[in-house]
């Protein structure tokens, strides 16, 4: 072995060779997204189509494989996501076109929809595969391409999936590496790939110091920010139907989703029948002793208990030593107010709510206010109310984009039990330092060039009905090594579609690494020459 190579076997971990990652794969999706954006709307959607019926045939194999490496989540609730997250998904988009130009005669204006490109995309351990489909499919529809970094927590899983997604796409005539996922994500690799100029749009879904280290990448980045929804019951409301709706949505998926109610606020006239009605729909309401226990197992010094993190209800009681029937889906933890200093007003990525009872219906608004302090701002808020009146003053006081009414919050501030457009990024806007307040979808990976004619009546527009794009399809071939143009062979068979099994293969991360290695021994002998 040449001495110089055997000086840096073990350096794949370096900046140079994690950039070399990064640049490589990056490659290979500029040329993806340049070759897709050559599809018509049809080629197009047959390719959505064909991915979404995969994802969808294998969501319930997902579902299990999730909740099986992460340790946490219902199945059957993750089967729903998925479900959700693929035709379904695909079905609400279709009367959108993301291709074709858009003409408004009325305004002399010609709209050419531009891709985004190349998107980078995390994936968060709470709805891992649905987040997966999700992001693939909104790219796909806006004729992008996306690399996938999913959770290590969940890797094998999202790896999995993404192939699987891959393979579809390919088969149904998409380009070559038109989905890629990083198949061992670190904190390093991922900086590389966010700060990259290869990178056209960060798709942030995660943790905060994730989506943080996103928006100061220097790159496009849509973010989310974390959810803390305060839940108001006024003396209007139907309890036996608000009940129901807050057990369904606090228990559904174990409450990892960031849309999950945090606190039940209600009014004195109506707090003991609302208790009875969350104890008919499988709550379980802790007296203070009880109170307490969770509130010093949930949270610590450095934060939330992440052990508790979409574990069952029964599963935490018993941790704590509480006794409650086997059939309960909740635990209410009564507390006497919302601030900093009672650790059960943040946000609780489990079946866990809180619940306060307010004197007024304007002290209830400044305590949901309050919440939203905490953490949630420009999130989710629910209210279940009669009273149009009311829901407006609350969804005015609130400062949150989506304010879900009479439904079960996480469920509909996702687009799922409401007619917000379905979505697993949420976006927080400017009360939660995000760059976008609506749902995201994809809608926000395509910007539009618009062609805009004189304004005064006695100038003519030009005659753009007769006037077509250029569709030319797909191209024969790949770039050979990521380099776009080039001549080669054989198409190049990326880490997205590259056999399982493989320990060898061009796409496989042996094969990489070594890539990586003579790479950077090049540049080293050229530096010493030097």
């Amino acid at each position: 072995m040449d001495p110089l190579v055997e000086s840096v076997i073990d350096i794949s971990d370096s900046p140079a060779a994690l950039k070399s990652h990064a640049d490589m794969v990056l490659e290979r999706a500029r040329w993806a997204s340049q070759t897709f954006q050559r599809y018509d709307r049809e080629r197009t959607q047959a390719v959505v189509r064909a991915v979404a019926e995969v994802a969808y045939e294998k969501a319930a194999h997902y579902a299990q494989w999730a909740v099986d490496e992460a340790g946490f989540g219902v199945v059957e609730h993750k089967v729903l996501k998925n479900q959700l997250s693929s035709v379904p998904l695909v079905d609400h988009y279709e009367s959108w076109d993301f291709v074709n130009p858009r003409i408004d005669e009325a305004m002399k204006i010609v709209e050419i929809p531009k891709p985004a490109g190349v998107v980078f995309a995390l994936v968060p351990s709470t709805n891992p595969i649905s987040t997966v489909y999700f992001k693939v499919l909104s790219c796909l529809m806006t004729r992008n391409a996306v690399v996938m970094s999913p959770h290590p927590a969940v890797k094998k899983s999202c790896v999995d999936a993404a192939k699987t997604l891959a393979e579809a796409a390919v088969a149904a005539g998409a380009p070559e590496s038109i989905i890629q996922v990083i198949e061992e994500p670190s904190i390093p690799l991922v900086d590389q790939f966010m700060k990259s100029d290869k990178t056209d749009v960060i798709l942030a879904t995660g943790g905060t110091p994730m989506v943080r280290a996103a928006y100061s990448s220097a790159n496009p980045a849509i973010g989310v920010g974390p959810g803390n929804a305060p839940c108001y019951v006024d003396d209007t409301a139907d309890l036996k139907q608000a009940a129901k709706h807050i057990v369904e949505s606090k228990s559904f998926d174990n409450s990892v989703l960031c849309t999950n109610e945090s606190v039940v606020i209600t009014l004195e006239s109506v707090a003991t029948q609302l208790r009875k009605e969350l104890e008919r729909a499988n709550a379980y309401i802790c007296d203070e002793e009880e109170t307490d226990r969770l509130r010093r197992f949930l949270f610590h010094d450095r934060g939330f208990n992440v052990e508790a993190l979409g574990q069952d209800a029964t599963w935490i009681a018993q941790e704590v030593g509480i006794r409650v029937p086997p059939k309960t889906k909740i635990l209410v933890t009564p507390i006497d107010y919302i601030g900093v200093e009672e650790k059960l007003s943040k946000e609780k990525l489990c079946p866990v709510l809180g619940f306060y009872v307010a004197s007024s219906p304007n002290q209830a608004l400044r305590q949901a206010r309050a919440l939203l302090r905490l953490s949630g701002a420009g999130h989710s808020a629910a209210i279940h109310s009669e009273d149009s009146q009311a829901v407006m003053d609350y969804a005015a006081a609130v400062e949150v984009y989506r304010v879900v009414t009479n439904a079960p919050c996480s469920q509909g501030a996702a687009g799922f039990a409401t007619n917000l457009a379905p979505t697993f990024t949420i976006g927080t806007g400017f009360f939660g330092r995000s760059s976008i307040g609506e749902n995201v979808g994809p809608q926000h990976l395509v910007n539009w060039t618009r062609i805009a004619y004189h304004a005064d009546a006695g100038s003519p527009m030009g005659d753009f009905l007769k006037a077509r794009m250029n569709w030319t399809g797909p191209l024969p071939q790949a770039p050979a090594d990521g380099v776009p143009n080039s001549p080669s062979p054989q198409p190049i068979r990326s880490a997205s579609t590259a056999p399982r099994a493989s320990a060898g293969g061009s796409g496989s991360p042996d094969a990489m690494r070594d890539e990586i290695r003579r790479i950077i021994a090049e540049e080293l002998r050229a530096a010493l020459k030097g």
